[in-house]
């Protein structure tokens, strides 16, 4: 019997939680078509891939100032099973049958991987509109990029009606973006996406950094299979 989850303290990091995910082969993008800006960015990922995939580990951490917190999660795509485990507990569940306790852990899981898997969310989430920018200065680099914004319905999903602002090279990597809380027109937060790595065919940012140096949010323990 798994014991009563205990959530940690920056679960206040949860960015537009989404719980409709298509990961179906019908999700996967015919590479011999004409793509679209978010298809292509997630095919520079390597989502024309994920249907092979049968496994995803990950340890989400985040350090802020000299604070530490980190979760970790295994996830089989094609079944739907997620494991959950901290340094409190372990919890194990399926998305397809959610109580309350584990419904708390789905929300948590969907913000992590979120934060991992942004780019395929680009296509499998629905309910979603797209806007573009073909010159637009990044944030933090103040570089010039190309601008991609997807806004959520305000319909489902943990937070509905949040906005992100993708910010991408000519090769369609993502190199910072932008979370906007109900679409409004501040910033709720702002990072990198750096030190991308290559997991059997996935291509992954494993590193986020505001512009002040006193938050990180980064992936360890990536395995894929």
């Amino acid at each position: 019997m798994y014991k009563v989850l205990i959530l940690l303290p920056f679960l206040s990091l949860i960015i537009g939680c989404k719980n409709e995910t298509k990961t179906s082969e019908a999700a996967d993008v015919d590479s011999e078509k004409n793509l679209t800006t978010a298809e292509a960015i997630a095919h520079k990922n390597g989502i024309q891939h994920w249907s092979t995939i049968s496994e995803l580990k990950f340890t989400f951490n985040v350090d802020r100032g000299e604070n530490h917190y980190e979760r970790s999660w295994m996830w089989l795509p094609k079944t739907n099973d997620v494991t959950l485990i901290t340094k409190e507990d372990t919890l194990a569940f399926n998305r397809a049958s959610l109580d309350s306790l584990s419904q708390q852990a789905d929300a948590i899981f969907i913000n992590d991987s979120y934060w991992l898997l942004a780019p395929f969310k680009l296509v499998w989430d629905k309910g979603t509109t797209f806007s573009e920018r073909e010159k637009a200065i990044a944030p933090i680099s103040k570089d010039t990029m190309h601008q991609l914004t997807i806004v959520y319905s305000n319909e489902g999903g943990y937070t509905p009606g949040d906005a992100y602002d993708f910010y991408y090279t000519d090769t369609f990597t993502i190199k910072e973006w932008v979370f906007r809380k109900r679409n409004d027109s501040l910033p709720s937060v702002v990072t990198t996406w750096e030190d991308y790595e290559t997991f059997s065919e996935l291509t992954l940012a494993k590193t986020r950094r505001d512009s002040t140096g006193n938050f990180k949010l980064y992936f360890t323990d990536i395995s894929v299979k």
